[in-house]
Order: C-alpha cells, then sequence, then structure tokens
C-alpha cells in the first residue's frame, strides 16, 4: 500500500466485547449516548453479553408481573434493569446485544432504524441467514414481551423467527440504538418469564454454531457496519477515566431504577 495513503472514511469507535452485569451495559449505553450528544464522543458501535442474566425493562415500561421481581435461573437471581430507551422487556440470557451511537440520520424513525440495521441484514446474510422487517400493528404496546411480536423495528428470519429486537432512544439529531440477537435462547426459562411457549429456527443453530462464537458473528457485523455506513472502526476498550464517570452513571440507574419500580407496585 502506498505509504501516503490516508483513509478518508469517518472514525467510529469499536469497544471489545464486553460481559457485565445490566446496570453496568446501561451505564454504558447512557454514558456513551450523553458524551455523544455534547459532541465529545465519536459514534461508536459495541457488542455485549450479560452476567448475570438480566431482565430489561423499557423506560416506558411502569407496570409488571409481580414474579418478575423473583426470577432465578440455575438458582440465581435474575437482574432487573431498566433501559434508557423505550420497547418491552427483554431476557437477556443466550444472546448477544449491540448497540450504536451516532447522529446526522433521516429524521424519520422509521428511516434511522432502516439504516442502523442494514448492517444487521448485510451481516446475518453473510453468515446464511436471511432477515427481513416485522409487520405487527400498534397491538405489540399491550404485550409486555419485547420478543413477542415482531414490528417494523424488528428483523425475523424467513420462518417467521424474530432474531434481532431493537429499541431507540433519539436527542436531537443523536440517536441510541441497541438491539437483542437471540442466538441460542432457554426457551423453558422464557416460558416461565413470559408464560408463551416458543421455538428456535434450526437455521441459526446451523449457520452459527452450538454454542455460537462470538468473536466471528461480532466481525462479520463489524465488517458490514464498516461497509453500510462507509466508516473506519477502531477498536478501543473503556479507559480507566471512563469508567471513572460510567459508575457515576450506574449508581443513578440503580437509583431510578429502583424508584420506578416502587412506583410500579
Amino acid at each position: 500500500m502506498n505509504a501516503n495513503y490516508r483513509d478518508s472514511r469517518p472514525v467510529w469507535r469499536l469497544i471489545p466485547l464486553m460481559r457485565a452485569d445490566g446496570a453496568t451495559q446501561m451505564a454504558i449505553d447512557r454514558w456513551l449516548f450523553e458524551q455523544h450528544t455534547q459532541g465529545l464522543h465519536p459514534p461508536t458501535l459495541r457488542f455485549y453479553t450479560w452476567e448475570p442474566i438480566a431482565l430489561s425493562l423499557g423506560y416506558h415500561q411502569r407496570q409488571i408481573p409481580e414474579h418478575w421481581r423473583s426470577l432465578t435461573y440455575q438458582e440465581q437471581p435474575i437482574d432487573l434493569v431498566r433501559r434508557p430507551s423505550g420497547g418491552r422487556a427483554v431476557l437477556h440470557q443466550g444472546d448477544l446485544t449491540y448497540a450504536v451511537i451516532t447522529s446526522g440520520l433521516e429524521p424519520s424513525r422509521k428511516a434511522a432504524y432502516e439504516k442502523i440495521c442494514a448492517f444487521l441484514i448485510e451481516g446475518w446474510r453473510s453468515l446464511g441467514i436471511s432477515l427481513h422487517y416485522g409487520n405487527a400493528g400498534r397491538g405489540y404496546i399491550h404485550n409486555p414481551h419485547c420478543f413477542g411480536t415482531a414490528t417494523s423495528a424488528d428483523l425475523v428470519t424467513d420462518s417467521g423467527y424474530k432474531l434481532v429486537g431493537s429499541a431507540q432512544l433519539r436527542r436531537g439529531e443523536c440517536i441510541l440504538q441497541h438491539g437483542s440477537m437471540r442466538l441460542c435462547p432457554d426457551f423453558d426459562l422464557s416460558c416461565q418469564v413470559f408464560g408463551t411457549a416458543q421455538t428456535t429456527d434450526g437455521v441459526i443453530k446451523s449457520a452459527i454454531g452450538d454454542p455460537p462464537d462470538l468473536a466471528a458473528i461480532i466481525a462479520v457485523l463489524a465488517t458490514a457496519a464498516e461497509q453500510c455506513f462507509g466508516i473506519c472502526l477502531v477498536a478501543q476498550p473503556i479507559t480507566s477515566a471512563e469508567w471513572r464517570q460510567i459508575d457515576a452513571l450506574k449508581i443513578d440507574a440503580l437509583g431510578d431504577t429502583r424508584q420506578n419500580f416502587r412506583q410500579s407496585l
């Protein structure tokens, strides 16, 4: 390559795969969004998993079934955490979560979803899975389970299996969109939480392996993001200084969640 060559594509930050509890993951997403809205942080893509398993609630989802407060999995409590984004409850077990923080997209919420989801569609196509948007109407708001319906913001397989459920937080031109990709969920647990039985799409397991190779999936999705957004991703872990700011938000997030839960009683 010519030594004078310079990549002219916009640079986004790629935060390496991270496993953490729900309050920490939501504090990170919130911090990245707040920093970006103030012009202090570039657009960002990250992928993460939840440990311990968590049930995340949409920001406006106030009323919850009483048994959700005492859920367990393999004799361990299941965390309850509130997302800064909207939508319904998501059980984070056997999934991979993505987050995109960016700005300057179309003002239409639908258009912004489609712009961001393009990298998911292209990436999963490369992995052998064809995805298209759901078509559920407004009735979805009465279903507390995010994966119980598939709206025009969600991605389903040809068999109708909802693989990706996404939600947004917007402020001016800035957007936080994050979503769960259900790779190998425990459907008995899902039935325990939501009271409805579901089955997986066998094509997914054959495409991603059992257990799934998260590093390989992320590599394909990151490449698709560079192509779809016309960007260059630069990997950078969260620094010690950043963690200090995120930890402060984590405390606030926990306090806010507990207050909201008390109000919903």
